[in-house]
C-alpha cells in the first residue's frame, strides 16, 4: 500500500529532497565562489603579466632587463593558468552559459604561458642580438644569430600554436568583455607569431647570406616605381653585393642599357601559362623580369642575362624599390652623394623618381644616379652607420609591403621563406579566405606612374557575391611641363602625359567570374584574359590622360567566408588594398 500524502513517510521524503536541493544549492553557490575568486585573482595576475610585457619596448636593446621582465610575466601567467584548471573550474566549464567563458578564459591563460615561457630562452640566448646586424670594421658577427636561433625556432612553433588554440574559440557565446579579452589575446599573439616566424626565418637563413658557411654572390635588383610592374617597377640598376665570413663587397655595378646587347632573345624557356599571358618579355629584357607578379620567376631569369653579361652566377637575387630605402635611411640617417645631394628617408621618392629626370636626360646618367643612391646607402651599412632597431624595422616594413623580395638558388634555403611575402609569390590560399591579385604594367614606355593614383577596393555584395573595384587617376601636370623622357613623347603610339596601363587581375582560385564594368574619362579599354597558375586572369588595359580616371569593377563568386586583396607596390606606401562597399549594390 502507498504511503498517502499525509503520511510520515511522505514528509521524510520531502524533508530528504529539500535538503538535498538546499545541498546542492549550497554546493553551487560554494562552486560560483570558488571560480569567481579564482576568476578575479587570475585576471589580476594576467594584468599584471601584461604590464610586465608593456616594458619589453625599453628594455629592447638590454637583453638582460628583457629577460628579467619575461621571467616576471611568466610567474603572472603561470599562476593564472593554475587558478584556471583544477578540479573546480573544470567542472563549472561544462555548465551551460557560464562553461563557454570559463573555457574562454582558461584556453587564453594557457595559451598565454606557454608563449611567454617559450620567450624566456629566446631573451636569455639573444645577449647581443639587437647589435648583431651593426658591422664593426666591415664584418657583422653572425654568432648571435646562429645562438639564439634554436630557441627562436621552438618559440616560433609554440607562439603559432598558442595564437592559433586562441583564434579558434567559438566567441559566439561569449560575453562582450570576454569576447573582447579573448580578441585582444588573439591579436597579441597573432603578432607576436609573426614575429617569432620572421626571426625565424632570419636567424635561420641570414648567416648563409652573409657567407657565414662559404662565399656568396647576391644579384640586387632596383625597381622603379615611376615605370611599374607586377612586383613593383622596371629594373633599371642593378649590383653584385659578395660576402664571405660577415664581410660584405659591392662587386659590380651596372644598369639595365648594358643588356641591350643580349636582348631580345630568350634566356630561358617560360611556363606555356606564363607566356600566354606575358609573351616571351620577361625573358628578353632585363627590364621586364619583374612583370609576372611570381618572383620565383624573374629572379632566374636575372641570374642568367647577369651571368652572361658579366660572368658570375650568383647564389641569390633581391629586389627592392626606391621607397625601401627611404625605410633604409631611417636607420642609416642621411647620406652625402656624388652630385652633392644629401639623400634622406624624406626626399630619396622624389628625389630618384621625379627630380632626377628632369636633371638628366640621358638614361644612362639617370641609372648612374640611381647606383650612386644605392651604393652611398649600402656603404652606410656596412660601415655600421645603423640603429639595429630602426634597421630590423624598415626591412619588416619593406618585407610586409611586398617591396622587398629574396629568391635563393638553393631550394633548401628558398624554403625557409616558405610563406612570407619575401617571396613574391602569388597570393596563397586557404579554406577561410580568397585573395585578389592586382597587377600593374605600365604600357607607355613612360616614367607617367609616378602621377598615377591606384585604389584597389573589395566588398561583399547584398547576394552574398563579392566585387572589386580598381581604379586608375592621373594627377600629373601639364605634359609640356615635363621632360619628354617622363612623358614618353607619344613614341608608343600613346599621347604623351597619358599613362597607358596593363592591369591584370588574378581571380581566387575556383572563383566564378559573374560581371564586368568599366568607365573612362578617356578611351574604352581593351580586355584580355588567361590563365596562370590555375588562376583565371583578366588583364585590363586603360589609358588615361592628365586629370582623369579610369575604372573597373568586377562581380565574382567566391567559396570562402572572408576576402582581401594584394597589389602593386608603387611610391606611396599608403596605395594599399583595402576592403570598402560592395559597387554592384548601388
Amino acid at each position: 500500500m502507498l504511503d498517502s500524502p499525509r503520511s510520515g513517510s511522505w514528509f521524510r521524503w520531502r524533508r530528504l529532497f529539500a535538503g538535498a536541493v538546499c545541498l546542492v544549492a549550497v554546493m553551487g553557490l560554494a562552486l560560483a565562489a570558488w571560480v569567481g575568486v579564482r576568476a578575479a585573482l587570475a585576471h589580476g595576475h594576467l594584468l599584471q603579466a601584461r604590464s610586465a610585457v608593456s616594458t619589453l619596448t625599453d628594455t629592447v636593446d638590454d637583453p638582460t632587463a628583457a629577460g628579467a621582465a619575461l621571467s616576471a610575466a611568466g610567474a603572472e601567467t603561470s599562476a593564472a593558468r593554475g587558478l584556471t584548471d583544477d578540479w573546480a573550474w573544470n567542472l563549472a566549464e561544462s555548465l551551460p552559459w557560464v562553461g563557454p567563458q570559463l573555457s574562454a578564459v582558461s584556453d587564453t591563460a594557457a595559451a598565454i604561458d606557454s608563449a611567454v615561457d617559450a620567450m624566456i630562452p629566446v631573451a636569455q640566448t639573444s645577449t647581443g642580438l639587437s647589435d648583431a646586424l651593426r658591422p664593426v670594421d666591415g664584418v657583422i658577427d653572425v654568432s648571435p644569430l646562429t645562438d639564439a636561433a634554436p630557441a627562436v625556432a621552438h618559440a616560433a612553433v609554440v607562439l603559432r600554436e598558442s595564437a592559433e588554440r586562441v583564434a579558434g574559440i567559438n566567441r559566439a557565446p561569449l560575453l562582450g568583455r570576454v569576447a573582447e579579452s579573448v580578441t585582444q589575446a588573439a591579436d597579441l599573439l597573432g603578432s607576436a607569431a609573426d614575429t617569432a616566424d620572421a626571426l625565424r626565418r632570419a636567424t635561420a637563413l641570414v648567416p648563409t647570406m652573409l657567407g657565414a658557411d662559404r662565399p656568396r654572390s647576391t644579384l640586387v635588383l632596383f625597381q622603379n616605381n615611376a615605370e611599374w610592374r607586377s612586383l613593383g617597377g622596371v629594373v633599371g640598376a642593378v649590383a653584385q653585393l659578395d660576402t664571405s665570413g660577415g664581410r660584405m663587397t659591392l662587386a659590380a655595378q651596372a644598369s639595365s642599357a648594358d643588356f641591350a646587347a643580349t636582348a631580345g632573345t630568350p634566356v630561358a624557356d617560360l611556363p606555356d601559362d606564363v607566356r600566354s599571358i606575358y609573351d616571351t618579355r620577361p625573358a628578353r629584357y632585363l627590364q621586364n623580369t619583374t612583370q609576372v607578379p611570381d618572383f620565383s620567376v624573374g629572379a632566374p631569369l636575372a641570374r642568367e642575362m647577369w651571368r652572361r653579361a658579366h660572368g658570375t652566377t650568383v647564389d641569390s637575387v633581391i629586389a627592392l624599390d626606391p621607397v625601401t630605402l627611404s625605410y633604409l635611411l631611417r636607420a642609416t640617417g642621411p647620406v652625402r652623394l656624388p652630385s652633392g645631394d644629401d639623400l634622406s628617408a624624406d626626399n630619396a621618392v622624389p628625389l630618384l623618381l621625379d627630380e632626377s629626370y628632369r636633371r638628366y636626360s640621358d638614361p644612362r646618367a639617370q641609372d648612374a644616379f640611381f647606383q650612386s643612391a644605392s651604393a652611398a646607402v649600402f656603404q652606410a651599412l656596412a660601415d655600421g652607420h645603423v640603429d639595429p632597431a630602426a634597421l630590423v624595422e624598415a626591412v619588416g616594413r619593406a618585407a610586409r609591403e611586398r617591396r622587398l623580395l629574396v629568391w635563393n638558388a638553393d631550394a633548401t634555403e628558398q624554403a625557409i621563406l616558405d610563406g612570407s611575402t619575401l617571396q613574391g609569390a602569388l597570393p596563397a590560399e586557404d579554406a577561410r579566405r580568397s585573395t585578389f591579385g592586382v597587377y600593374l604594367n605600365d604600357g607607355t614606355g613612360s616614367k607617367m606612374d609616378f602621377y598615377l593614383q591606384p585604389v584597389v577596393e573589395t566588398g561583399w555584395c547584398t547576394d552574398g557575391t563579392a566585387s572589386l573595384h580598381v581604379e586608375l587617376r592621373s594627377d600629373a601636370p601639364d605634359p609640356a611641363s615635363l621632360p619628354v623622357y617622363v612623358t614618353g613623347g607619344g613614341e608608343y603610339g600613346v599621347p604623351a602625359g597619358d599613362a597607358l596601363t596593363g592591369v591584370y587581375v588574378y581571380l581566387p582560385p575556383g572563383a566564378e567570374l559573374l560581371e564586368r564594368r568599366t568607365s573612362s574619362d578617356g578611351p574604352p579599354p581593351g580586355f584580355a584574359g588567361g590563365v596562370h597558375d590555375g588562376r583565371e586572369v583578366v588583364k585590363w588595359s586603360a589609358q588615361v590622360a592628365p586629370g582623369e580616371a579610369a575604372r573597373l569593377d568586377l562581380r565574382v563568386r567566391l567559396a570562402t567566408p572572408e576576402m582581401d586583396a594584394v597589389a602593386t607596390p608603387t611610391r606611396d606606401p599608403d596605395d594599399v588594398a583595402r576592403s570598402g562597399a560592395c559597387r554592384f549594390d548601388e
